[in-house]
């Protein structure tokens, strides 16, 4: 694995309260990084570095839920593929609405990734594939308006009720776009009880870490009209429209 070379010492001044984690896709088994032999779901992984605070790697013999699929483990048994687990759980009214999840879920190709290696920010020796951050909604706000500050890219959200550990892991790093979720929406997540509700998690792949980084040096964190109350909110935003026609009028 690559040693880490980037300062990402700016995710510091957040103080989470849930440290970030790095995670890396590996073929090969990562050389000075323990197995983490403890069986959890793929979700659960994220949990299980904030709690533990030291390097792992886990792989499909680690994971019990369904995650062997999207991470290209193992190949989705018909029935459920089919949709008809998802109807039994109640997850869905017909097997049909569940099967229609599979036209759009993201995968591995099969034996590609065999490890796969994660860490808490603190840690991190390698440079990370994904960087996922547990936020409050403010926090978040911070975040996502540092992916846009220099760029203008739009806020997306993508994943499904269930496997969502396909959405935190497979679609971000297939993409290359940052993806976010609110813990408590998935059905795997909720039943296993690997998140508190409420929190913003949001999955940052390697290619937009450094403009993420850059920009949460540059911009402002927190806006002046998020503290001067609506009063003083609405006489800035008149006084600026009046500026900007003026201005328009008189090129």
């Amino acid at each position: 694995m690559k040693p880490l070379t980037q300062d990402l010492s700016i995710f510091n001044k957040f103080k989470f309260k849930h440290p970030p984690v790095g995670v890396k896709f590996e073929l090969f088994k990562p050389k000075g990084i323990k197995p983490l032999n403890k069986k959890l779901p793929a979700c659960g992984m994220i949990g299980e570095a904030q709690k533990r605070g030291t390097p792992f790697y886990f792989t499909a013999e680690d994971e019990d839920c369904f995650g062997k699929v999207p991470l290209g483990w193992e190949d989705m048994p018909p029935w459920g593929e089919g949709g008809y687990l998802g109807e039994k759980f109640e997850i869905f009214q017909e097997q049909r609405a569940n099967s229609r999840i599979y036209k759009y879920l993201p995968k591995f190709p099969r034996n590609t990734v065999n490890y796969i290696a994660m860490s808490t920010l603190d840690k991190l020796t390698f440079e990370p594939d994904l960087l996922i951050l547990t936020a409050t909604p403010s926090q978040a706000e911070i975040v996502m308006r540092s992916m846009a500050y220099s760029t203008g890219e739009i806020y997306e959200s993508k994943h499904a009720g269930v496997l969502g550990c396909a959405w935190m892991y497979v679609y971000p790093y297939q993409s290359g776009k940052i993806n976010f979720m609110v813990t408590g929406l998935t059905f795997g997540g909720k039943a296993h009880e690997v998140f508190e509700e409420g929190w913003i998690l949001i999955f940052i792949p390697y290619n937009w870490i450094p403009t993420i980084v850059q920009n949460l040096k540059e911009m402002k964190w927190v806006l002046p009209s998020y503290t001067d109350g609506l009063e003083k909110f609405n006489k800035r935003k008149e006084g600026y429209i009046v500026e900007l026609a003026q201005k328009s009028e008189n090129p």
